[in-house]
Parts: C-alpha cells; structure tokens; sequence
C-alpha cells in the first residue's frame, strides 16, 4: 500500500513539474547527415497576443476598426539576419556546442485583427538554415555527433527591413503607439517583453526524454522503389521527437502569460504560445551519450546486430513485458478460481428423478387420426414442495381469522346461518332451499326438516 502511494506521488510530482517549466514555445525540424559537412534545420516560433477590452474605453477606441499585416522574407547577406546568427551562434556556444550556423534565411509574418472586444497579435518567425561542424569525430565504425545546438535561441533585438521581430512590444511601439502608450510602464509591458526567437525548452528537455524509432527501409534490397533519397540509401534513420504529453516528458500545454492593467477602463494584455515541438532526424543508428556536458549521437550505418526497441526506447519495453506478465498471473489465477468452483459444483443429475416420473397420453382421436402427446406427471406428491413453482404461492400473507364466539361456531355448519351479531334468523324459508347438514342448530323449519332427513 505504502508502495503505491509512494508511486502515485511520484508520477503527481512528474506531471505538476513537467507542466510548470517556464520555457517558451518553438517547433524544431533538423535533419543531421553525418557523412556530409553540413544539414538543413527549421525553426518556427509562434505566439499570439490577445488585447481585451471587454467594457470598451479608450484602448478600444484606439483599435477600433483596426487591421493590418507587416511581413517579409531576408537571406544571410542582410545585416539585420547576419545580426541573428551571430547571437545564435553565441547561444549555442554558451550551451558547449561546436556545431555553427553558417546561413540562415529569415521569413516573419505579424497580423493585427481588431474586434468588439479585443484585438488579436499573431507573431510568427520561420528560420531555415544550415547547420555545419556539428560533426565530432569520425572513424570507420562510427560517428559521433553534436547535439547540443538545439536551443537556437536570441536574446536582443532582430531589425529585419526596420521592424524589430523579436519582442512584441516593439511592433507595437512602431506601429500603434497610442495603444502600447498604454502598457509601457506596466506588468503588460513585461508580457510583451519576452522573447520570440527562444527553444530554450528543446534544449532541457533532454533526449533520453525524446521518443527514439529508427527506420530501416533504407537498407532493403528494394529499397529505391520506396521512393527513397540516394543520401539514405544503405543507412537506416533514426529520429528523436518531442513535443507529446506523457509521463517522461511531462504535461504539454499552451503557455500562457497574462497581466491586467487599470486606466480609463480595467484591460488585459494576454499572450499564448503552443508547447515546444521537435523533430530530430539522423542517417544512421545513433545512440546518446554525453560528451564533456554535451549530448551527442554514436551513428553507425546499421544498428546493432538483434537490437529491437520500440518508438519510445527501452522504457515502454519494459511496460509491455510487465503488461504481459500481469495478463499472464491473472490468467492463471482466473483458471485455478474456475477450476475449484468447477470442482464444487455437484455432477450428475440435477432436478427430478426420471423413476419418480409416469406418462399418460393426453390426446384424443377426431374421426380416424390419434395423436401420441402425452404428459409426465409424478407418480406421488412426496416432493410436491420442493418441485412446486414460486408463483403458487400468494404474494400478499394471509390474515388469520378472529376469534368467533362459541354459538358462532355451531352456526358456521349452516350454510345459511342468521347473522350473530344481528340476531335475525337465516333467510332459509325465503330461499326455498337449505345447506344445513346434522349439526346446525338453525330454529328454521326448513332446516330443521332437512336436518332430520340427514341424520
């Protein structure tokens, strides 16, 4: 007992800790060759901030009817990108990583949608690059590589084309003035001063955590009629994600930072950002390890020789055996309970002894054609009281009789004996008939002739 509460504490603790982080949202998709000098990532950060003024006042009549959109596209050659991948570059350096981003193209989209009782900021930044140096050491059994690079994160300002992209109140500052006038100074102010460009959760969530599967398509015969790039052609792939709630990784929900604001009318300033999300691909079997503090990958061609496992690594293998052997014990205690009751249970005949019972035909002949039904019926009554149905028996108990006085008792074998109680004689003469037997002491001369005739 103690065991499993201990257990249920646990896995409480688990889920309160996995769902309290204070990280920020982003979605990762890398794919490592380690047999190439450099691969594709993506990173997409996403927030959306909602203005609600829900009795109106002057913040609404300043984004009353308001709607518009700044986006754009930039490449590595513009200063403002060049800016962002020397702070991620920095960030990833900080975080003990080798591994380099060598070219970066940046594409933004922010829309602003007013409405009747609040307006809605939607942020999204898309960064696709090209990671190099990621590549440790290499020989002619295996590879090892860098992992520590995930938390590509920024923490000053981005200018692309004249809009800071970072920090959503600088957009607002730029192109709604009158309206972010009103959290400058504020607990607002400080919602819409956290950082866009930031996977730092990625990063700490780590990969031992990760769902791992690999696919071994890549190293059937027929492996070209898959449809399957020449660059995997040989190799399995292992694959690492995040992003699912479960009790490794914790409970993943929307990240929401709220404050509330007071001047003309009470205002609130909200924003939300989806759970991080990553996906993490590798030609070839890799396995994790740690390297001077650093995550890294031993990918070999091929996986080990009888390795299994399955999408979530060792961990859930170790669920499915223990599920098996619980069916398994449940089982065999399920057949030994069947087998004693069975034991228990009387054999043979059950119900009436077929000696005890006798036929006789119940049919009748119409002109010429007899039938053969006929009945059993029981040759004596000995065990009417155990064989009898439940339904001869009243529903409802019977009340005794009261106690009747003494000239009651000798009227009572006249069938048409006057009423004690009344006192009037019985209605015989008036009846023409009489029930009277030898015992009836009825005054009635009918009764009394009848009487006579009986005895």
């Amino acid at each position: 007992m103690s065991r499993a509460v201990t257990l249920t504490i646990l896995l409480a603790g688990l889920l309160v800790i996995g769902s309290t982080s204070p990280v920020w949202a982003a979605q990762m998709d890398a794919k490592i060759n380690p047999n190439s000098e450099s691969s594709p990532f993506k990173m997409n950060y996403q927030k959306t901030v909602f203005i609600e003024y829900p009795n109106g006042g002057q913040l609404f009549d300043v984004l009353r009817g308001q709607e518009w959109t700044i986006e754009g596209t930039a490449d590595s050659s513009d200063p403002g990108v060049q800016n962002l991948i020397r702070q991620l570059n920095d960030k990833i350096k900080a975080d003990g990583s080798q591994a380099h981003i060598s070219d970066l193209n940046v594409s933004y989209d922010i829309h602003l949608k007013a409405r009747n009782i609040n307006t809605s900021v939607d942020y999204r930044v898309i960064l696709e690059g090209t990671l190099t140096n990621y590549v440790i050491t290499k020989d002619s059994q295996k590879t090892l590589v860098d992992l520590g690079w995930r938390g590509l994160t920024a923490n000053g300002d981005v200018v692309i084309d004249g809009h800071e992209i970072n920090f959503p109140i600088n957009i607002l500052l730029e192109v709604e003035p009158e309206a972010a006038a009103f959290f400058v100074g504020t607990e607002a102010e400080d919602v819409l001063r956290k950082n866009l460009i930031n996977a730092d959760f990625i990063l700490q969530q780590p990969l031992t955590n990760w769902h791992f599967l690999f696919d071994p398509t890549g190293i059937n015969v027929d492996a070209g009629t898959f449809g399957l790039s020449q660059e995997i052609s040989g190799f399995v792939v292992s694959s690492w994600t995040m992003g699912e709630s479960s009790i490794r990784e914790g409970r993943q929900v929307e990240r929401v930072f709220e404050a509330e604001i007071v001047a003309d009318q009470p205002y609130v300033v909200r924003s939300v950002q989806s759970s991080d999300q990553g996906n993490l691909y590798a030609i070839g079997f890799g396995a994790l390890d740690i390297f001077d503090g650093v995550e890294i990958a031993g990918v070999t061609p091929t996986p080990p020789e009888d390795y299994a496992t399955t999408s979530t690594g060792d961990f859930p293998v170790m669920i499915i055996y223990g599920m098996a052997a619980i069916a398994a014990i449940a089982g065999g205690a399920f057949f030994m309970f069947s087998n004693r009751q069975l034991k228990n249970t009387k054999e043979g005949q059950q119900g009436i002894d077929p000696s005890r019972l006798q036929g006789y035909q119940t049919s009748a002949s119409s002109g010429g054609y007899q039938t053969n039904r006929g009945e059993a019926q029981l040759k004596d009554d000995a065990g009417y009281q155990q064989t009898r149905s439940v339904y001869d028996e009243t529903s409802e108990p019977t009340e005794p009789n009261p106690p009747q006085p003494e000239g009651a008792i000798e009227e009572a074998a006249c069938g048409c004996a006057a009423s004690a109680d009344m006192g009037s004689e019985c209605d015989c003469e008036m009846q023409g008939a009489c029930l009277c037997d030898a015992t009836c002491g009825c005054n009635a001369e009918i009764c009394k002739e009848q009487a006579n005739s009986m005895s």
